[in-house]
């Protein structure tokens, strides 16, 4: 190829960091990063969110300013103190936080704690008038896969009529016990897919990390296609590395978001990778490439 020629994939991302409205050396300043975007999101298929802790260079008002201009709906993983922030432009939380991560739902000794969380957390996402509140298997620590499948879901039965109630979705995340969480029992779909069925609720959820899948599983279009019923929420990354979502990895985000729009999918899908470069022009690229 001519390499006076641009990519189809340098050209996406040079017009999205044009639409983002940045130039070098001016996003320097946080006070003034969000006066240089302008609206991205044209589509609108895909209703997309951004995680705050991949963004801390920026305040949550730093950061819901940037997404309102760009045309994000949501932030992801707050909790019910952050909510008059999000609201105040307009915004929503996507996901709001429960229990912890290494100790969760899989293990009895757990079920009082993490069940208290999310029933907390159900009540106030409710009153603010909000969707999703998260939940994790938990590792585990010696724990077949059989008898954690059947521990969540003893859990769950308990907390998931809270959740009918307040119609609140409680999602268990996937993550990948390869590289980044060493022992997490939810590290295959069929495993969250088992817990939801036996729940029997179509209020309990997966929360369909995409960077994790791929690592432990990779398929995630056909992933996606079998088991729409049971995803009530997406996370991006890139992999290797879970940073942008551009030319630098191996997942091509464009299809991928066209496969999940294709499925009527109505929730969210938040950007969970961590910029390696300028964060407003790294997230101005990803928006533009999931507008499907």
């Amino acid at each position: 190829m001519n390499q006076d020629r641009l990519s189809r994939r340098t050209f996406i991302r040079n017009t999205s960091i044009l639409a983002a409205g940045t130039m070098a050396g001016a996003l320097a300043d946080k006070g003034h990063a969000a006066a240089e975007v302008n609206r991205i999101v044209k589509k609108g298929r895909i209703n997309q969110s951004v995680c705050k802790w991949c963004y801390r260079k920026f305040s949550l008002d730093q950061l819901c300013s940037i997404a309102k201009k760009m045309g994000i709906k949501a932030i992801d993983l707050l909790g019910p103190k952050e909510f008059p922030t999000v609201k105040k432009y307009g915004l929503a939380c996507s996901m709001v936080g429960t229990h912890g991560l290494t100790k969760g739902m899989n293990n009895k000794d757990n079920h009082a704690e993490c069940i208290s969380k999310i029933r907390s957390a159900i009540d106030a996402t409710a009153e603010a008038g909000f969707q999703n509140v998260i939940s994790f298997s938990g590792n585990a620590r010696g724990i077949p896969d059989d008898v954690g499948v059947e521990n969540a879901v003893e859990g769950f039965k308990q907390v998931v009529g809270n959740a009918e109630a307040k119609r609140i979705n409680i999602c268990i995340e996937y993550l990948n016990s390869k590289v980044n969480h060493k022992d997490y029992m939810f590290d295959d779909m069929a495993w969250g897919v088992e817990v939801c069925k036996k729940v029997g609720s179509e209020r309990l959820k997966i929360l369909y990390d995409i960077y994790h899948a791929q690592i432990m599983e990779g398929d995630i279009i056909r992933t996606i296609r079998d088991n729409k019923e049971y995803i009530g929420h997406y996370h991006t990354g890139g992999n290797p590395g879970r940073n942008e979502i551009d030319e630098t990895q191996e997942l091509y985000y464009p299809a991928i978001m066209r496969a999940i729009a294709d499925t009527g999918f109505d929730g969210y899908v938040a950007h969970e990778f961590i910029p390696k470069r300028d964060p407003v022009e790294s997230l101005a690229y990803a928006v533009r490439i999931c507008d499907v």
